[in-house]
């Protein structure tokens, strides 16, 4: 009534001053006092937690009891001033928190005890890391690892502003053995070759990541298994948690890319064989694929079972596996697409690999229909080999499935030798257009390459004043100027 709407700030600010020197001075003189105050902080986070919460239950009551008694005055000049505040008996300064004021004094206790639960935290991951050790801890060290995370989240699980901060040292800890984990780490040319059984270096690195995959599971159960976990806690740790299914993804990298060099190494050799053959008196092919079709079967089958094999955590193999399958039926359609001279028995030949392709690939995936665009693209190339220009120019798949560069790419093998395709008007070899492609994945470029191609031909056909032009010509540039305008 007076104008004192401060008075409980007043008090509230000498009774939380009062209680941290008190704190203070009883801790400074006992050694008892500190190590309890210090190593059983959550209990009496918790104690305090009570003390506030029966606070508000009787500041709520005191403030019900004055609406129902007061007077008519009374009552409106109170609703007044609690629409200007909350709490009619603590004016709310925009910087002044009276529940963190009080715990504010035990903030001496809860800097220690973070400090302890950190070191309890690194303790056992030091432990299974020795200086100059080998390999990654045990299956009964990581346990003992977990069961300390787990029990530094329940035990701090009393407030939410500690979980959040135990969690923090949770996430440093996961950090900690991420960075353990690397430096065993092999990442000499042994890590990566493709060639002979498992290197002592690849046997080392695979056990590894299946170290990290454990971790990265069971401290997931962890988190997931904390009642009222605290979202910001949660992310903290779950964004540890991604670095280490990163580092699992950059310790199987060398692996990956020298089994990708390898399958592009050998679909590149279709090049070397001869498809320009008519069809035998059978109608059939003379052999159910082509040799290098069969040497990517067993390349591939043989990688599954020497290297990806030993690694536990499927999921996370396959989603690899899988990148690797696209890309392989991507190189695959490409070079097929790529293929000049192509008679009518090399037709029915590729079309076997086009079968051939699906069970090269099938080990490196759950089900090969699961590869989405490149699965379709490989079902739907197949049928176009044995098309007329003008039915492959109309199909439904073009630009949906098959972008027009490959089906472009496609025709020229049924021109005349003067229309050069784009890489021999460069003077490329296949290997460096593959490469050009790679670098250039948009189909504005690799269009603008290919009408290159097909104008050069039209100057050649002027410069020796010849009357035609090939049965494809007109066909490839009504698909040039289609997919053109699909790119407006």
């Amino acid at each position: 009534q007076d104008g004192q709407s401060d008075i409980l700030y007043k008090f509230w600010t000498a009774v939380t001053q009062t209680l941290s020197s008190q704190f203070q001075s009883a801790t400074d003189s006992s050694m008892f006092l500190k190590q309890a105050f210090e190593g059983e902080y959550p209990k009496l986070l918790r104690l305090y937690n009570d003390l506030w919460k029966r606070l508000q239950q009787y500041s709520q009551n005191i403030q019900r009891n004055f609406n129902t008694s007061g007077t008519t005055d009374l009552f409106a000049e109170l609703q007044q001033m609690e629409e200007d505040a909350q709490d009619i008996f603590m004016q709310k300064n925009e910087d002044y928190d009276p529940e963190k004021a009080l715990k504010d004094s035990l903030q001496q206790y809860e800097a220690a005890y973070l400090s302890k639960s950190l070191s309890r935290l690194f303790d056992p991951i030091n432990l299974v890391f020795p200086p100059g050790g080998r390999n990654p801890p045990s299956s009964d060290e990581l346990d003992s690892i977990i069961k300390t995370i787990a029990s530094e989240l329940n035990v701090a699980a009393v407030d939410p502003d500690l979980s959040l901060a135990v969690a923090k040292n949770v996430a440093k800890t996961i950090q900690l053995y991420g960075v353990k984990s690397e430096q065993l780490l092999s990442t000499q040319g042994d890590a990566s070759q493709v060639i002979g059984p498992l290197t002592e270096g690849q046997r080392r690195n695979v056990a590894v990541v299946n170290s990290l995959y454990k971790l990265h599971q069971a401290v997931l159960k962890v988190i997931t298994s904390q009642s009222s976990f605290p979202a910001a806690a949660e992310q903290t740790v779950t964004t540890a948690l991604k670095a280490v299914h990163d580092l699992m993804g950059s310790a199987v990298q060398p692996l990956l890319n020298s089994v990708g060099d390898s399958v592009e190494a050998i679909i590149i050799t279709m090049h070397q064989e001869d498809f320009s053959g008519s069809l035998s008196s059978s109608g059939k092919p003379d052999v159910p694929c082509s040799l290098y079709m069969k040497e990517l079967q067993g390349f591939i089958a043989r990688v599954m079972s020497d290297y990806f094999r030993h690694f536990e955590c499927f999921d996370f193999v396959f989603d690899n596996t899988e990148a690797m399958a696209q890309r392989a039926i991507e190189l695959f359609i490409r070079n097929a697409s790529l293929i000049r001279p192509l008679g009518e028995g090399g037709k029915m030949r590729l079309a076997a690999d086009f079968a051939q392709m699906e069970l090269a690939v099938a080990p490196l995936c759950r089900r090969v229909s699961d590869l989405g665009k490149s699965y379709r693209q490989l079902r739907s190339f197949r049928p176009l080999l044995f098309q007329t220009s003008e039915h492959i120019a109309s199909s439904p798949a073009l630009g949906e499935v098959i972008p027009f560069s490959i089906i472009l790419q496609f025709l020229f093998t049924r021109a005349p030798p003067e229309l050069k395709s784009p890489f021999q008007r460069a003077e490329w070899s296949i290997a460096r257009y593959s490469q050009w492609l790679d670098d250039h994945p948009s189909e504005k470029d690799r269009l603008a390459l290919i009408r290159g191609a097909v104008e050069a031909y039209v100057q050649s056909v002027r410069t020796r004043e010849g009357k035609e032009f090939a049965p494809v010509y007109p066909i490839m540039v009504q698909l040039l100027q289609k997919a053109m305008s699909t790119l407006q």
